[in-house]
């Protein structure tokens, strides 16, 4: 199976990483089941008992530009047009993308066995990872996570609102190109610990903690919407969507064969961590690069810091 992954072409094998001329070929493991070891399994009610990022952000009803200007933004393109004003009922959406121990929570609550990366380099799960987003999920994972947290995924469009407020502008920060002073992305060679054990990449990629990079939050207080690892959104993808979409609270389309994702993560290039940039994929696919965060409607939760412009 070959995923399309912004143009970068994503190889899923059984047990390998594709390393090309310097490149990264990261690994669907939608198919690999891992149980837990005895050790392994106290361990993590252990690590459960660790301080988790669950705070959640209001974003008051109003309206955003939605999509991209091509006078604007010269990475655009056609999935992402046209521009348009769009009105969103208010409701709240994680602060920080969903880490490591709160679906480890999840997973001990109903039972499951390990992620993948929780046993990377013959260990369990570490407290390393604990604040690190969730990743190697499918979209049909991040459903039931959310579902189980009272919560739900975010649709598209609110989605973009929280990441780049009402202007239009590009990246969450404004329109000046992203760096790595204010996302983690761009990380497709080998190098450092894993030089010479590229295996351990599939695995643990440089991901980094969900509430690094202060100086890059949204308008409304959101941390790492560009970069780090991508976001499983609730929407089927269409990249005709727009021609069509309605301009209040927009859903996406009714049925489709894959499920929309945002914000770019690591492996990506400059123009994938763009607020507007749009792709889909097969709701099975779970990868090293791809996470989520949650969403609710604002009359189903209190407690939500109200946001602002800032």
């Amino acid at each position: 199976m070959i995923v399309r992954k912004r143009g970068t072409a994503v190889w899923a094998l059984s047990a390998a990483v594709w390393v090309i001329s310097g490149f990264v070929y990261a690994l669907d493991v939608a198919d690999v089941v891992r149980e837990w070891t005895p050790e392994g399994k106290k361990l993590a009610a252990e690590r459960v008992k660790l301080p988790a990022h669950d705070e959640m952000v209001r974003i008051p009803a109003g309206e955003f530009l939605m999509g991209s200007d091509r006078k604007v933004d010269k990475n655009s393109y056609l999935a992402e047009f046209p521009q348009r004003k769009v009105h969103l009922d208010a409701y709240d959406i994680d602060k920080y993308e969903v880490t490591t121990v709160q679906f480890l929570k999840y997973v001990l609550a109903h039972d499951l066995g390990p992620l993948i990366d929780w046993q990377y380099d013959g260990g369990n799960f570490q407290e390393t990872m604990v604040s690190h987003p969730v990743m190697h999920v499918s979209w049909f994972d991040a459903e039931a996570y959310c579902k189980w947290a009272g919560k739900r995924l975010p649709t598209e469009a609110e989605w973009e609102r929280a990441a780049r407020g009402e202007d239009g502008r590009i990246y969450p920060w404004g329109n000046q190109m992203a760096g790595l002073s204010r996302a983690n992305f761009g990380r497709t060679g080998l190098s450092g610990p894993v030089r010479d054990r590229p295996e351990r990449l599939l695995l643990y990629p440089p991901i980094i903690s969900v509430d690094k990079y202060d100086n890059a939050i949204s308008p409304h207080g959101v941390f790492q919407m560009a970069g780090n690892v991508a976001e499983w959104v609730n929407d089927w993808y269409d990249p005709k969507y727009y021609v069509s979409a309605p301009d209040k609270n927009p859903k996406g389309p009714e049925t489709g064969s894959q499920r929309s994702f945002r914000g770019g993560g690591w492996i990506d290039s400059t123009p994938s961590v763009r607020v507007a940039q749009r792709n889909g994929t097969d709701p099975n696919t779970k990868m090293n690069w791809m996470g989520f965060r949650c969403a609710r409607d604002a009359n189903e939760g209190a407690g939500a810091s109200v946001s602002g412009n800032k």
